[in-house]
């Protein structure tokens, strides 16, 4: 049987319990052998993160040490811009040619799936995992006329709603407040150590 692989892409500013929560629930909703976590270097669908990747990255590495499914790939940190997920998948395909993969998305990202660059080449090259969020819920039909075969390449995840976002977690961040219990245990240390996020 071939290879199972997830890719999971952010920006991870912070990476928070969230991601891990969704990374897990997609392995064993999937049946996956492993996932990729791709930190975006330059994503073209946000102006800017919040810091920069020299920061982001060793977190995220202190976040998936804790599961060795779990795994790191540079491929939009080591390539120039702009960043689009069609051509992270077409390179994470040409390293893994054996594997079948599967993108994890919300339901917010599904609903805009139509405005990305290349959408249709990305679904005739990816399984999309979407797990389903109750402010962005829509019907897996809504791109039907423009995107053939969509309805048939999408899977859905099961797996607990958290109302967990980096923005909040930089939030209370800023304001002195505790993120115990948000964060992982790692990078909640990488955060105090060089009072990531304070300013």
């Amino acid at each position: 049987m071939a290879r199972r692989l997830g890719i999971l892409g952010g920006t991870f500013d912070p990476p928070h319990i969230g991601h891990l929560v969704l990374a897990d629930c997609a392995i064993q909703s999937l049946a996956l052998d492993d996932l990729l976590f791709v930190p975006a270097a330059d994503p073209p669908h946000k102006l800017s993160t919040r810091v920069s990747i020299a920061h982001r990255l060793p977190m995220l590495e202190r976040a998936l040490a804790l599961d060795p499914r779990f795994h790191l790939s540079r491929v939009d940190i080591d390539r120039p811009g702009p960043h689009y997920t069609v051509d992270m998948v077409r390179i994470i395909q040409a390293q893994q040619p054996d594997a079948e993969l599967f993108f994890l998305m919300g339901s917010d990202s599904l609903r805009d799936l139509n405005t990305w660059h290349q959408p249709q080449a990305l679904i005739e090259q990816v399984r999309l995992a979407v797990m389903r969020r109750p402010e962005a819920d829509v019907p897996l039909s809504i791109h039907a006329a423009l995107l053939p075969r969509l309805e048939e390449r999408i899977v859905v995840i099961d797996a607990p709603r958290l109302e967990v976002s980096s923005t909040e977690i930089v939030e209370r961040l800023r304001a002195g407040k505790s993120v115990r219990f948000l964060v992982p245990d790692p990078v909640l240390d990488y955060i105090e150590t060089r009072q990531v996020y304070r300013d």
